[in-house]
C-alpha cells in the first residue's frame, strides 16, 4: 500500500470540499487515514488461497456421520467498493461438514476478519469466505450467511436507516439440503 500517495490525496480531497488542511485538527490527518487504510484494508494484499495458508490450521477428525461445524455472529465489517462506504453490524454464520480434519475455531473467524478487509461487495465477501474455508477444510461442502448493514443506504441516498442486507452463499450439499441451509439462520 502507497501511503505517502495516500496522505498526498487525503490532503487533496480536504482542499476540495474547502478545508484547510493546514488548520489545527486536520495537520496529521492525511497520515492517520493512510495508516488507518493500511489497517482497515489489510486484506486487499493476500489471495484468498494465502488466507487459506495463513489461516488453515486444522486437527485430525474422523467421523462417519454428518457432523457440521457451525459458527455464528462472527462480527466483521467492509467497504464497498462501489462509495467506499462503510458496511457494519455485519454478523457472518459460517457452517461446514469435516472431511477428516476440522478447521481451529478462532481461525474461522480469522478468515473472516481478513476477507472482510478488502473493497468488495457483501455477495462477494461470502463466495470469497466459503472459498477460504473449502480449501482450508477440503470440504466442499460449506455454507456462508451475512447479514449487514450498508451506510450507502442508511446515511446517505434513501438514508433507509433500518435496512439490512442478507446474502447466502452455498456450495456442495448445503446447495440441495434444506436442513444444512437451516444451520446457517440468523436468531
Amino acid at each position: 500500500m502507497d501511503k505517502q500517495a495516500i496522505e498526498r490525496h487525503v490532503r487533496g480531497i480536504l482542499e476540495a470540499i474547502g478545508e484547510d488542511p493546514n488548520r489545527e485538527g486536520l495537520q496529521e490527518t492525511p497520515q492517520r487515514v493512510a495508516e488507518m487504510l493500511e489497517e482497515m484494508l489489510e486484506g486487499i494484499a493476500y489471495s484468498n488461497h494465502e488466507i487459506a495458508e495463513m489461516f488453515g490450521k486444522t486437527f485430525a477428525y474422523r467421523s462417519d456421520s454428518q457432523d457440521a461445524v457451525v459458527m455464528k455472529d462472527i462480527t466483521v465489517f467492509s467497504y464497498c467498493e462501489h462509495h467506499m462506504a462503510l458496511m457494519y453490524d455485519m454478523k457472518v454464520n459460517v457452517a461446514y461438514i469435516p472431511k477428516g480434519k476440522v478447521l481451529g475455531l478462532s481461525k474461522i473467524a480469522r478468515i473472516c476478519d481478513m476477507a472482510a478487509k478488502r473493497l468488495q461487495l457483501q455477495e462477494k465477501l461470502g463466495r470469497d469466505i466459503a472459498e477460504i474455508i473449502v480449501e482450508a477444510t477440503g470440504s466442499e461442502d460449506v455454507g456462508v450467511a451475512i447479514s449487514g448493514c450498508h451506510s450507502c443506504m442508511t446515511a446517505r441516498g434513501i438514508r433507509n436507516t433500518s435496512s439490512k442486507t442478507v446474502t447466502t452463499t452455498y456450495s456442495g450439499k448445503f446447495r440441495t439440503e434444506s436442513e444444512l441451509k437451516d444451520l446457517l439462520k440468523f436468531s
